[in-house]
């Protein structure tokens, strides 16, 4: 099922998600919701605040994305990112790497809002699947990028948060705009 993504200026996108300690069935369903959503809205992450859960839950896809290349390994062995994808990563905890690198980026809660942002090159993910596994990797690419916007997502953390002032400057009407959109959005709830 496509759920609906919540826009800036909605509490639940600056609410840090809680920990998940069982995989229900509900929790499964909103991997698959997640999931769904995602691929129509043509994006490579999705956190759980973006669909109005405060959870620490996360989903990736980033197989077709030829014009910004992955890396990934698994136990220190090259691996391939197409075979490892689609990817849900539960209560995930992540080790950055020194090394940071520009590139850029946009958000399902900000539509048609690009900006460049800096990010660690290499992460490190230990993270459980939605089956409860455990899920252990290193990567580089869109795939570490992705990984480290939606950890932003689920602490609370917003790109807009990443941008720099200038950036910032130069996309605020947009922001104020949808911000206010929201605003309006929830008034009528």
């Amino acid at each position: 099922m496509i759920l609906p993504i919540t826009q800036y200026g909605h509490p639940v996108l600056r609410k840090k998600g809680a920990r998940i300690e069982t995989i229900t069935p509900a929790i499964k369903k909103l991997v698959a919701d997640m999931f769904d959503t995602m691929a129509s809205a043509h994006g490579v992450g999705l956190a759980a605040q973006q669909v109005g859960h405060a959870l620490q839950l996360m989903v990736i896809d980033v197989r077709g994305m030829d014009d910004r290349p992955s890396s990934l390994w698994l136990n220190d062995q090259p691996a391939e990112v197409e075979g490892f994808m689609p990817l849900a990563l539960l209560n995930p905890e992540l080790k950055l790497g020194r090394q940071k690198v520009e590139g850029p980026e946009g958000c399902l809660s900000f539509p048609e809002i690009y900006a460049e942002i800096a990010r660690s090159e290499t992460t490190e993910v230990c993270a459980m699947d939605a089956e409860g596994k455990s899920v252990r990797f290193r990567c580089e690419g869109l795939l570490s990028r992705a990984i480290q916007h939606e950890m932003d997502h689920l602490n609370g953390i917003l790109f807009v948060d990443r941008m720099n002032i200038q950036e910032k400057l130069e996309l605020k009407p947009q922001l104020d705009d949808l911000y206010a959109l929201t605003q309006t959005g929830l008034a009528k709830v």
